[in-house]
C-alpha cells in the first residue's frame, strides 16, 4: 500500500477587509487607534500636498498637517456626513494651513483694477517641477489663493471666507498670482 503524504497547506491569515468610510469614522469616534492610523494613512498624502502648496515650505506644511489631523480627531464628532470625510477633513486641514500662513505674514489687500481679467496660459506643456517651484515662490497670499482656487477647486466666495478677505481681494490676488507665474514661466509659455 502506497500512502502519499501531503503536507497541510499553510495559508496566511487574510487581512481584515478595508473599513468603509462610515465604519472608519465610527471607529475613530471611539478613539480606536488602528482606525485613526488608517484614516491618517488614507488621507495624509493628499492633505500634505495641499498644505505644502499653500504654505510653500516643508516644515510649515508638516506642522499644518499634524495640527490639522489633531483637529480632525478632536472635531470628528461634529462630522455630519453631508459630504465625504475626506472633503470635510480637507476643509479642516486647509484652514489649519491658512492659519499657519497667516501667522507668518498677513494677507495684503490689493487694488481691484485687474481682478476680473483672465490670463491665457497657452497650451505649451510645462515641466511640472519648474511649475511647482514657480508656485512655491509666489508671495504667501498669492500662493494661498492660487492653490485654493486653481488647484483645490474652491470658489472665490469660499476662499474669501477662509482667508477673511473680500471676494474682490481674492480675485485680485488670483490675478496677480497668475501674472507673477506668467512672468516666471515666460520662457516656457
Amino acid at each position: 500500500m502506497n500512502l502519499k503524504f501531503d503536507p497541510p497547506l499553510i495559508t496566511s491569515p487574510t487581512p481584515p477587509a478595508r473599513m468603509t468610510e462610515k465604519e472608519l469614522v465610527a471607529a475613530c469616534r471611539r478613539q480606536d487607534r488602528r482606525a485613526q492610523k488608517e484614516l491618517y494613512d488614507r488621507y495624509s498624502r493628499a492633505m500634505y500636498t495641499a498644505c505644502y502648496r499653500i504654505c510653500g515650505d516643508f516644515e510649515t506644511a508638516n506642522d499644518a498637517l499634524q495640527e490639522g489631523f489633531l483637529k480632525v480627531f478632536q472635531k470628528l464628532h461634529t462630522f455630519r456626513g453631508d459630504a465625504t470625510v475626506g472633503a470635510w477633513m480637507k476643509v479642516v486641514i486647509v484652514r489649519t494651513a491658512l492659519n499657519k500662513l497667516r501667522a507668518r505674514k498677513p494677507t495684503v489687500d490689493l487694488p481691484l483694477n485687474h481682478a476680473d481679467q483672465e490670463l491665457d496660459w497657452g497650451t505649451t506643456a510645462l515641466d511640472t517641477e519648474y511649475l511647482e517651484k514657480a508656485i512655491a515662490a509666489l508671495p504667501d497670499g498669492y500662493r494661498a489663493v492660487f492653490v485654493l482656487i486653481e488647484v483645490e477647486g474652491y470658489k472665490h466666495q469660499e476662499v474669501a471666507d477662509m482667508l477673511n478677505v473680500t471676494v474682490g481681494t481674492s480675485k485680485s490676488q488670483l490675478f496677480y498670482a497668475k501674472k507673477k507665474l506668467r512672468e516666471a514661466l515666460r520662457h516656457y509659455v
